[in-house]
């Protein structure tokens, strides 16, 4: 008997959300959450192969303090599987790290992580990176990420961001 494709892909998001917990519990003993990351993806902006996928995005970094600083970049599958069409994604990390200077946009870099998601019409995800500023920063998913579209992704993920000081103005 075929199992569904939503279930195969909620064991393999829960297989990559264990690793990934454990990989991250480990890099942030040290580390205080000084912030919450949003990120959309950017329409029509992304190419989906089976093994790797990139999409760009827009971000907004909001620290504890209040201070906001914008990013933009990519975001997809490294290594992994990633089969989805017309997708839209929003997602909200907490951001762990040992140390942060205000207006320094030290979120800049690239991140990491394991990661998975499934949706068919609307769906759910969660990704978890390592990264940033000399790799001291950890975004861990604050809940699970919101998307439209149809499809299923899995696998080592990855985002990179750099300043939009655009959009900072």
């Amino acid at each position: 008997m075929k199992k569904p494709v939503l279930s195969l892909a909620a064991l393999a998001l829960a297989g990559s959300m264990s690793m990934a917990t454990t990989a991250t519990a480990a890099e942030t003993s040290a580390g205080a959450k000084i912030g919450v990351l949003n990120c959309d993806t950017v329409p029509n902006s992304g190419m989906n192969l089976l093994i790797h996928s990139t999409v760009g995005v827009k971000c907004v970094f909001k620290s504890s303090q209040g201070v906001v600083e914008h990013y933009k970049g990519e975001t997809g599958v490294g290594l992994g599987i990633d089969l989805n069409y017309d997708r839209q994604t929003h997602t909200v990390y907490s951001v762990l790290a040992a140390d942060f200077k205000k207006g320094e946009y030290q979120m800049a870099g690239k991140y990491v992580g394991a990661g998975g998601s499934a949706s068919l019409g609307v769906g759910v995800g969660a990704h978890a990176l390592i990264g940033g500023n000399n790799k001291s920063i950890t975004l861990n998913p604050v809940a699970i990420s919101g998307q439209k579209g149809i499809g299923v992704e899995g696998g080592v993920t990855y985002l990179y961001l750099e300043p939009d000081r655009a959009a900072d103005k």
